[in-house]
């Protein structure tokens, strides 16, 4: 069934005289398809709309989408927040001894169905207007698999420990000492263990108030990993942390499983979905307007069928077209690009922390991916590239080149809509055709525009800073942590744009990134850091992306291989055969 569905926050109905109701063909038969609700905005009626999409074509502000809603789900209505509200359609199923992933786009629903599956939401089953009591919710799973689980969470038989996507708003609802927090919550004794597996000690004397990103994401898995209960739902726990903390958080969740325990994890990185995951369940469908789970599909089969975008058991195309991932020749054996920007041995001493990178250079059309650990100057580089930052000693050697700068953090402070933000930053070109092809929309901007900086998302917000970023006549692009808050369609989509523009504009790019996947399908070559977070760094020169990736990954204990159908990089499991047989290779990168 097609219908029309609005998106209220770009709805401007006091200024366009309801168009929208003026032009359905509907209203003329004296059925009302589309009618005003009391917040002044268009109510669109499923039950009426014939989909004949006029009224997307005439709204002036791209308010109102015709999308395909899945008629054939009736049965299966698990929540619906309102008429013409967002909708999920079934209910994934944990299993005892298993990390069960959740995969899907940003505003699909997994996050909600953490909720529910943590009690904290009860599911109206699509009555909106009419929900269930927690009683009436279990009895209508009586005889399927849900039935004994939500008797449990319900009922007090058993709790589910949830850890939050947002863990940067954990500090407003809790205070106090890291320390004293996870001595209160150890109910399986395991602290001593969690703390040195997600390195916390020098954390423990700390008010919540004051850590990181990347602090509290680890301050948070601990504090849900050491509690007691059959069941523990983590929502992107690879979030702000580097790859090395990724892995070993991969590693204590995998753990969960071995104790007999129930797990499910929303992801968006693929490597450590893959890395961790026994089984997995898609969402697909319509970002904020429905979501559908799939059935339930094998690690590798299942992040394959996500790639292609087609569900072969429920004959589904939810992607028109498939991602495609590219095996690259290893870099040595192409000509050497000529020389655009070089820099002499660089160091920066801040007294606490000193940096140290070799001297090097790129060449043009050339992206530079920076591989490293969390407090080991990777963003201090960067800085320095773009003349943020004055080195102590050394500097580029062409110090005239123009460099366009996305800094690790965005916020909204900036006042003003999306669009006065890239009209600034683009100029003239705004106004150009190619310019909308290859920057407004492979970055998905098109429907921000109109929107004020302050009110958008995490995503939305990064999405924007890429486009700000990439916008700016530059010689050198250079980009820090471009995938945080996005989806892996859209980390896909950004990489693609990011790659077409340097070698359109023969430029050259720098992006820091801790997700391998976005790095492997980004990168030409790659630059490692290393050293004592904190403490001390050091980087040398660009190596090829091949004898970069294996540096780092040895350095990281990890192996990848290439997957034999969609050529996406996947983590070997620990002392699986691959992991040892690569290991005595010494090819800790795919082995083709």
């Amino acid at each position: 069934m097609r219908v029309a569905v609005v998106d209220k926050e770009r709805c401007r109905s006091d200024k366009c005289d309801h168009v929208c109701i003026r032009f359905c063909p509907m209203v003329r038969t004296r059925r009302e398809a589309i009618r005003m609700e009391d917040d002044d905005k268009p109510y669109v009626s499923e039950f009426i709309c014939s989909g004949c999409g006029i009224c997307v074509r005439k709204c002036p502000f791209d308010a109102l989408r015709i999308v395909n809603l899945p008629d054939e789900l009736e049965s299966d209505h698990l929540h619906r927040f309102g008429p013409n509200a967002f909708t999920l359609y079934r209910m994934p199923t944990p299993r005892q001894g298993s990390v069960v992933g959740l995969l899907g786009r940003n505003a699909i629903g997994k996050s909600t169905l953490l909720r529910i599956l943590a009690g904290e939401l009860v599911p109206n089953l699509g009555k909106f207007d009419d929900p269930p009591t927690k009683e009436e919710v279990t009895e209508h799973y009586v005889g399927k698999p849900m039935h004994e689980y939500f008797k449990g969470v319900y009922g007090g038989g058993f709790k589910a420990v949830h850890k939050p996507q947002y863990v940067d708003k954990i500090p407003k609802v809790v205070k106090g000492k890291v320390g004293e927090l996870l001595e209160q919550l150890d109910e399986r004794n395991v602290l001593e263990e969690i703390i040195d597996d997600l390195e916390l000690r020098h954390l423990l004397d700390r008010d919540l108030g004051v850590l990181s990103g990347g602090e509290l994401q680890r301050v948070a898995i601990g504090t849900a990993i050491i509690r007691e209960a059959p069941i523990y739902l983590l929502d992107e726990p690879s979030s702000f942390l580097d790859i090395y903390q990724r892995t070993r958080a991969a590693r204590i969740i995998r753990n969960l499983a071995g104790d007999d325990k129930m797990v499910v994890v929303a992801e968006h990185d693929l490597a450590v979905l893959d890395y961790m995951s026994d089984e997995i369940f898609i969402l697909y469908g319509e970002p904020d307007v429905y979501g559908i789970v799939s059935n339930i599909h094998t690690v590798r089969e299942g992040i394959n069928i996500y790639i292609n975008g087609f569900i072969p058991d429920e004959n589904v195309r939810f992607r028109q077209t498939p991602i495609v991932f590219h095996e690259k020749p290893p870099m040595e054996q192409q000509k050497r690009a000529r020389s655009l920007l070089g820099w002499s041995k660089l160091v920066k001493d801040f007294g606490d922390f000193k940096l140290e990178v070799e001297e090097g250079k790129i060449g043009i059309g050339e992206v530079v991916g920076i591989l490293g650990m969390n407090g080991i100057g990777k963003t201090t580089f960067v800085k320095m590239l773009a003349g943020v930052e004055e080195p102590t000693m050394g500097g580029v050697t062409n110090p005239n080149i123009k460099a366009s700068y996305k800094p690790q953090y965005i916020t909204s402070d900036v006042k003003g809509t999306a669009e006065d933000i890239l009209r600034a930053a683009a100029g003239t070109k705004y106004l150009e055709n190619w310019y909308k092809a290859e920057v407004i929309e492979p970055l998905h901007v098109k429907r921000m525009l109109d929107r004020d900086i302050e009110v958008l998302s995490g995503g939305e917000l990064q999405r924007l800073a890429i486009a700000e970023c990439l916008s700016r006549d530059a010689d050198i692009y250079l980009l820090d942590e471009p995938s945080a808050y996005l989806d892996v369609e859209e980390r896909l989509a950004v990489a693609k744009a990011i790659r077409r523009i340097t070698k359109m504009r023969g430029v050259t790019a720098f992006v820091v990134e801790h997700d391998i996947v976005t790095q492997d399908f980004i990168a030409d070559k790659i630059m490692v850091f290393t050293g004592e977070s904190g403490v001390y760094g050091h980087a040398g020169d660009p190596m090829s992306l091949e004898e970069g990736m294996n540096t780092f990954l040895k350095e990281m204990e990890v192996t990848f291989r290439r997957d034999g159908d969609t050529k996406r990089p996947r983590v070997n499991k620990p002392e699986s055969r691959l992991d040892k047989q690569q290991k005595k290779s010494g090819r800790y990168y795919y082995s083709s």
